[in-house]
């Protein structure tokens, strides 16, 4: 499995509650950009020589790309890099860009996945979110999608919100399973450093669900999903069967990729690389081919660490094929209470968490780090 994500730091608005790196001041520097990115395409391509299994534009908002810097990206990575017939194709998109022309460039380029940032449907809390969207266009732009022959849609969520009731909650689940899409990403919603939203908590200004609240949501979350035929195949992540998330498994599965755009990271299976996280020095030093990103080699500590944590995310949990447990006494018997809690189901091929070891899931994977 080889992947490649392009990072597009551009939005219209600053969510309250989003740390990504992304700008809302691009358009000084966007041919600036859009060239550092084709240059960064062509000088990894050189070292890159696994032909390319799925694509995935994240951001930022890569919906706001115009047709000819779609064009030209695409270009260059079909000219530079092997693209697979059957290649996943992921594009994020808000809402507010989705009309029939977007949606017959996007699949024209051969965009053959949509990610849509739904989030909530209430329309006041996209007020505080600064959301650029309403529910309604939301809506229309999940039916228009369909119309226009996208067949594998993902939709965004966010729980644990400001006065979200279980019930609030469930009525969400209610419509999201109504518009027949494939995937669903739901999130609960996190106090990131230095965001609007941590400002507006301290303030008082709004207080997220508390953590019972959220355990009673996520916990609605999966039957919701299993009802309506989805696979929990990912703390967050849910698919109809065949329609997981292609790229982003590879990620869970400690596999490698590739990273373009100020603060995309990539993976070699023994290293960590990642850009800067700030346009100007990124399109300086793509420009003269140093210094726009660091290098991390992992140490086997660090990948073990990094294999638990990711692989119990998953339903496919931590596989024991792959992974040398040489467990010590303590963390056996670690895992030994963890299953005696029915959190953790084990045998000879791997390690899964239950429903109620969802719940857990950070806390399970803290306790079994070793530390160099």
């Amino acid at each position: 499995m080889n992947g490649l994500y392009l990072h597009i730091p551009y939005c219209r608005k600053r969510c309250t509650y989003c740390d990504f790196h992304f700008s809302t001041t691009f358009e000084s520097y966007r041919v600036q950009l859009q060239n550092a990115l084709i240059q960064e395409l062509e000088i990894r391509s050189h070292s890159h020589q696994i032909p390319l299994q799925t694509i995935y534009f994240g951001g930022g908002t890569p919906s706001i790309l115009h047709r000819a810097e779609l064009e030209q990206l695409f270009a260059t990575i079909r000219k530079h890099y092997v693209v697979f017939d059957d290649c996943e194709i992921t594009f994020e998109v808000n809402p507010e860009d989705i009309n029939e022309q977007h949606l017959k460039l996007w699949k024209d380029v051969g965009i053959n996945r949509l990610s849509i940032g739904l989030q909530t449907f209430s329309n006041e809390n996209l007020s505080w979110m600064n959301r650029a969207h309403n529910v309604q266009q939301g809506l229309t732009g999940v039916a228009l999608a369909q119309q226009m022959g996208f067949d594998n849609i993902s939709i965004d969520l966010i729980y644990g919100l400001p006065d979200q009731s279980l019930a609030d909650w469930s009525a969400a689940l209610d419509q999201v399973f109504k518009l027949n899409i494939q995937h669903l990403s739901a999130y609960c919603l996190t106090i990131e450093p230095k965001t609007a939203l941590q400002h507006l908590v301290r303030k008082k200004a709004l207080q997220p669900a508390n953590e019972q609240l959220q355990s009673d949501q996520f916990l609605t979350l999966l039957e919701y999903a299993k009802q309506a035929g989805f696979v929990h195949y990912e703390i967050s992540n849910f698919a109809k069967p065949g329609f997981h998330s292609k790229h982003n498994s590879a990620y869970w599965r400690f596999e490698p990729y590739i990273g373009i755009g100020p603060s995309a990271h990539s993976f070699n299976g023994q290293a960590r690389r990642w850009n800067v996280a700030n346009n100007s020095a990124y399109i300086k030093g793509v420009g003269q081919n140093e210094d726009w990103y660091q290098t991390e080699i992992l140490t086997a500590n660090e990948r073990r660490n990094e294999q638990i944590l990711l692989g119990l995310r998953t339903i496919w949990g931590l596989d024991l094929s792959k992974f040398e447990a040489n467990w010590t006494q303590k963390e056996s018997a670690q895992i030994e209470e963890f299953a005696r809690l029915n959190w953790l189901l084990i045998n000879e091929k791997s390690m899964v968490l239950t429903e109620e070891g969802k719940l857990h899931a950070d806390g399970i994977a803290a306790a079994l780090f070793r530390v160099d």
